[in-house]
This record gives structure tokens, C-alpha cells and sequence, in this order.
């Protein structure tokens, strides 16, 4: 966490103490409010959302005790420094007891005081927010943040600064660049306490795609047995992904519009209006300006959503970003199909820094199981021999395939899915859970690759 992304709520009966305290720390860069009593207080952080609170301990109307043990019961990730003219002993364990992690004497001796004690609350906030998105990276199964951000480090730089807010996000790049795990890592460095709620516009049936947004009534149409909460419902709190905005239909952008103008809805077939706080990330590969002006996308949705645009480059423009991504690959691969790979070798890192990977990190993941299969059980180095299945074309230097190759390279990755999937199938014996725990994918993306590819249980 930087400086100038750092909240500072200074509350003080002594108006000049606010006033020296604030000079002192906007002077070091942090963003800082002043408030003169507890009550005021209360209500700037509603509005400020703090990080840090400095108090004086004896205040009319409400002593810094008080406010201490109230904002630690409503917001317990807040961090409390007391100042006190009273500098016993009784006093200071009380404040320390109550959740306060340091406290100064009144009046301030040296600005270093100060200085120093708010330098280690960003310290340890940032600590505690660097190992709290680690573990839930872990958890969730995402890759570490170097892995995700290899090569586009201005871009976690900008997310960094962004994810904190409530501003809404628009990720553009192309197909494979990895917006739904960035998607993710905003969510988890966001404030949002809720979870994140995924919806693929592209994959959704224009007829259904409001329902699934805004949930609907019993009875708002055929099939409609029951009510259903919508996406926007699930994500009170928390943040909503929708992939592929420009796919869309014009009736629901209208309705998302309002949301982002409002935060009020009603499901389909209802009357009683809705209200959300989801915070909203958008992702598209297409170019919104061009179907705006072939009237197929809103442009005031466009404006609403790209409140903070964010470019991801493809994966042949990330420098270095290859041969991070593709030790990680390999050793999670490896070993969940249970190969010994351990390193890329320098060969086979040559081809794959060659090629220009049109399908970006969807397509090199694609490569590097591929190569995995291939390999040798006993192998603990992936090789050239490995990747021999990757052209980079005659007569196209080290630009990669035609489009024809890419396109029967892709076919053949398709055959191996299928067979990984079917194999997996038969040594599980059907137990379509079980078979989707070890290929690395949820149950849901199994059954649609088992209709998408016609599985029938043998036997």
C-alpha cells in the first residue's frame, strides 16, 4: 500500500492539534481528515472509510476510549494510535486492551513521533494485505500475483491503486490475456466483503441473460417455477465480473445502466425495486467505440463502465513473461498428472519465447499440458522434443504460424482435452466430481466439455 492510498481520520477536541497533526502527515503524502469530537467522527468514517484513526483519549461527549471500542465493533480492520496527555501506565494498557496499537503524549515533542508511529500501521497493513491475498490466491487456486502480472507490471500497479476504490473497471484485451484472474485479484484486494460472482454475457441465451442478471419471479415466464435470486442479488457486498460486456443485449444493457446509475433493479416479472452495492468489473476482446458506432453497444453504458479502463497487452508484447508463466505451468501440471517435470530447458525455452502465442495465455497453457503428456514419465527437464508440435512457420521468422496452422494446431489440443477427459473418466469410473478435481477444473466446466464432446460411460 503507497502514501497517498493511506486514510487518516485525526480527531481531536483541539482544533489546533487536528490542524498541526493533519500538516504534518498530508505533508509525508497520506490523505488525512480531521474531525473534533467522536460523534463527528463516527460520521466522516462512513464517508472517509480510514485506515488509521489517531485520538485524543479525554474528549467531551465521547472519550477516545469510547470511539476506539465502537469503531472496532462495527470496523475491526480499522488501526487506532490514542494520544493522551495522561501518559500513565492504567491508561495506555486500557487502550491497548481495547485493540489501539500504539499511543503518543500530548503535546507532541517531535514530528517524528508521529511520523514514525503511522509508518509502521502502513507497514503492517500492507503486510497483512500482501499475506492475505496470498492466502487466498492459495485457496482459491490462483496463481501468485508476479505469476498473473509477469511482463505488465504497470498493470498491477494501476489495480493496486484501483482495487480499494468503488469505481467501476473495464479490462480490455485480447482472448486469453487472463481478465477473469484479474477479475479476481480485485476482488480480493478490494474492501468488499461479499464474494465474486462470475457472468459470461457471451455464453448466455439473449432470452435468459436477464434473468440471470437481475433474478426473476415466480411465474415471470414459462419455466419460471420458483424465484430466483439474480447475479447482482449474489453479489451484495462482493463483485460482479461480467465477461465479454459487448456481447450483451441492448433491452439488458439498459437495465445495467441503471444499475450503475442508481444501484436499484427489480427482477424479472417483480415490482418491489432492488437495491445493490456490487462493485462491477467489465471485460471485453472487442472494440466497444466500433459497435457503439454500429449502434450495437450503449455508449453511455461505455462511459459508466470505463470509469477506470484498464489495457491488458497480449502475451507476445510482455517481456519476460513467458518463462515465468512457464515454470509455473509445468510444475503444477506435472504434478497433477503426475510427471516429475521440474525447469523448462533452455531449448525448449527458445521455441516457446519464438512463437507469438495468438492465443496468449490460454493457448500456451494449452502448449505446456500438451507437452506434459508427451514427455517421458521419468523426465524431471521439459525439452525441445517435447514441443515439436509448435511450427513456427516457414518463411515467417520467429513470428509464429499462419492462421491455417494455429487453427489445426488448435484441433489437435481439442483431441487431447477429449482424450484427457475420457481417460480420466473411465479411471474414475464415471464419478464426474473426482475426474474434475484431478483435470484442475470445476464440475461445471466437466459437464459441459462432456456434452460439448458427446461422452457416453462405456459399459
Amino acid at each position: 500500500m503507497e502514501k497517498n492510498d493511506f486514510r487518516i481520520l485525526v480527531v481531536d477536541d483541539e482544533k489546533s492539534l487536528v490542524l498541526l497533526a493533519s500538516r504534518i502527515l498530508k505533508k509525508e503524502g497520506y490523505q488525512v481528515m480531521g474531525a473534533y469530537s467522536g460523534p463527528e467522527a463516527l460520521v466522516i468514517i462512513k464517508k472517509f472509510a480510514p485506515n488509521l484513526i489517531i485520538s485524543d483519549l479525554k474528549m467531551p461527549e465521547m472519550s477516545g476510549l469510547e470511539l476506539l471500542k465502537k469503531v472496532k465493533k462495527e470496523w475491526p480492520e480499522i488501526d487506532f494510535i490514542i494520544l493522551t496527555a495522561y501518559g500513565s501506565v492504567e491508561n495506555a494498557v486500557e487502550a491497548m486492551k481495547c485493540g489501539a496499537l500504539d499511543y503518543l503524549i500530548k503535546p507532541l515533542k517531535n514530528p517524528d513521533e508521529l511520523r514514525l508511529a503511522v509508518e509502521k500501521v502502513l507497514e503492517r497493513q500492507t503486510l497483512i494485505k500482501s499475506n492475505t491475498l496470498w492466502q487466498t490466491q492459495l485457496t482459491d487456486g490462483l496463481p501468485p500475483t508476479n505469476v498473473i502480472f509477469a511482463g505488465m507490471e504497470n498493470v498491477w500497479q494501476q489495480i493496486q491503486r484501483v482495487a480499494t476504490t468503488e469505481a467501476t473497471i473495464l479490462l480490455h484485451g485480447e482472448s486469453g490475456t487472463g481478465k477473469s484472474l484479474i477479475a479476481k485479484v480485485i476482488h480480493q484486494l478490494s474492501n468488499k466483503k461479499g464474494g465474486f460472482v462470475e457472468l459470461n454475457c457471451a455464453a448466455m441465451p439473449e432470452t435468459l441473460i436477464e434473468s440471470e442478471l437481475f433474478g426473476h419471479e415466480k411465474g415471470a415466464f414459462t419455466g419460471a417455477v420458483k424465484t430466483k435470486q439474480g447475479k447482482f442479488e449474489l453479489a451484495q457486498d462482493g463483485t460482479i465480473f461480467l465477461d465479454e460486456i459487448g456481447e450483451m443485449p441492448l433491452a439488458a444493457q439498459a437495465k445495467l445502466l441503471r444499475i450503475l446509475q442508481e444501484k436499484a433493479f427489480e427482477r424479472v416479472g417483480g415490482t418491489i425495486t432492488l437495491t445493490t452495492n456490487a462493485r462491477i468489473v467489465a471485460a471485453t476482446n472487442q472494440d466497444l467505440k466500433a459497435k457503439i458506432k454500429d449502434k450495437t453497444f450503449r455508449e453511455d453504458l461505455y462511459y459508466r463502465l470505463s470509469v477506470f479502463p484498464i489495457e491488458l497487452p497480449p502475451l507476445r508484447k510482455r517481456k519476460g513473461a513467458v518463462e515465468v508463466i512457464s515454470e509455473y505451468l509445468l510444475k503444477n501440471i506435472s504434478m497433477r498428472v503426475g510427471k516429475h517435470l521440474e525447469t523448462v530447458g533452455e531449448d525448449a525455452l527458445e521455441l516457446l519465447k519464438s512463437y507469438s502465442w495468438p492465443g496468449n495465455i490460454r493457448e500456451l497453457y494449452n502448449a505446456i499440458e500438451r507437452a506434459v503428456i508427451l514427455a517421458e514419465d521419468a523426465q524431471t527437464l521439459l525439452e525441445r522434443k517435447d514441443l515439436s508440435f509448435i511450427d513456427l512457420g516457414e518463411g515467417s521468422g520467429r513470428q509464429g504460424p499462419s492462421v491455417k496452422d494455429h487453427l489445426d494446431e488448435l484441433k489437435k489440443l481439442e483431441d487431447i482435452e477429449r482424450e484427457a477427459i475420457e481417460k480420466t473418466l473411465e479411471i474414475t469410473k464415471g464419478h464426474r466430481k473426482k475426474a474434475a478435481d484431478i483435470l484442475g477444473i470445476s464440475l461445471r466446466t466437466l459437464q459441459y466439455k462432456i456434452k460439448k464432446y458427446g461422452y457416453k460411460k462405456r459399459g
